[in-house]
């Protein structure tokens, strides 16, 4: 159904309040709205109204058995949504909320099971960001949100990257502006023994590790034997731009270079319009289309509007530096191999 989508661009001099009422009503009346928060933009419905969190998945063709967060604004309200939530969830909360960490509950039986995917659990985040916390808070009820692209494709970090994907699909789209992470937010499992981190994100597994000394990554291999799934980013592609994208697994800027190189000279891609992303700054200018991050926080940031800009410039092959996967550079390698069409190790 081809809806007409509102655009709201907020207006930092006016009352932040004034102008998300009407964003508000629609999320509490089951209409559907995208807003920031400090990872990426999300597309929120009324958490506790099954059928608006349907309509979520019908604007981003998102399979049923993906699972969405519920974000709060209170900590206080986790108790309402969730049950038995254990003492280290508390310790967790201290030190990380509001802030890019979602955890794994048991689910209250407010929290329909259209939001859960069938599971008993439920994802749990309180964003950093004054525009989603407003937002909750003036609806009045806790807001179902997965990324606000259409499913498969780079999470949007910016409302012009929403519009690209969901115009005529939603009800009003809120611009506040470019997020400040650029990948999703970390998921932390405590229901299971040992406690399993399902996504990385900003808050990575090091910081984790130091009040879970028994943390365990999720492996690919784990997260397709899995059944019911706990946690959006557990399956499926993700995070694809419309070019092909290389993943370069290089131990030095050299070594990349080399590839970098011998790609551009093949006669298969002589005629091909290529993009290089790169961790370090590299020797020489391959590609008009070429960025490099510097550091892994910024590759991180970049990575997203990274892929869409070259679409927009229609890039064919995008050549990409793989990062140690420690710290940040483990969320930015779990979402580079998901949108990898070939990787390479050298």
């Amino acid at each position: 159904m081809v809806k007409k989508t509102k655009y709201l661009k907020i207006d930092e001099s006016k009352n932040l309040s004034e102008q998300l009422q009407e964003a508000a009503d629609i999320i509490r009346n089951g209409g559907l709205v995208a807003f920031p928060t400090e990872t990426v933009y999300g597309l929120g419905a009324n958490a506790l109204n099954a059928e608006a969190v349907k309509s979520i998945f019908a604007a981003k063709n998102r399979p049923a058995d993906n699972p969405v967060i519920v974000h709060i604004a209170n900590q206080n309200d986790l108790s309402r949504y969730a049950i038995e939530v254990p003492n280290i969830a508390k310790t967790l909360i201290h030190a990380f909320w509001p802030g890019p960490l979602t955890l794994v509950l048991r689910k209250s039986a407010e929290i329909p099971m259209e939001v859960t995917a069938g599971s008993e659990t439920v994802t749990i985040r309180f964003p950093d960001h004054k525009i989603a916390q407003e937002l909750i808070r003036l609806a009045g009820v806790p807001i179902a949100a997965p990324s606000a692209n259409t499913s498969g494709r780079p999470s949007p970090t910016t409302a012009q990257h929403v519009l690209q994907d969901l115009d005529g699909k939603v009800d009003l789209i809120i611009d506040g502006g470019p997020t400040n992470v650029g990948v999703e937010s970390t998921v932390l499992d405590i229901t299971s023994q040992p406690p399993l981190l399902l996504r990385p994100g900003q808050v990575t597994f090091e910081e984790l590790q130091a009040f879970l000394p028994d943390l365990q990554l999720l492996t690919q291999l784990t997260a397709e034997e899995n059944v019911t799934v706990r946690s959006p980013g557990m399956k499926y592609k993700h995070y694809s731009p419309k070019s092909t994208v290389l993943l370069i697994h290089a131990h030095d800027r050299a070594t990349f270079e080399k590839k970098v190189r011998e790609v551009l000279s093949s006669e298969k891609h002589q005629l091909q319009k290529i993009g290089v992303l790169s961790l370090d700054e590299l020797s020489e200018k391959f590609s008009p289309y070429q960025v490099s991050a510097k550091t892994p926080s910024k590759y991180a940031h970049i990575l997203f509007d990274i892929f869409r800009n070259f679409e927009e410039q229609e890039v064919e092959l995008i050549l990409v530096q793989a990062v140690p996967a420690t710290g940040v550079g483990r969320a930015v390698m779990d979402r580079l191999t998901r949108a990898a069409d070939e990787e390479v190790w050298i």
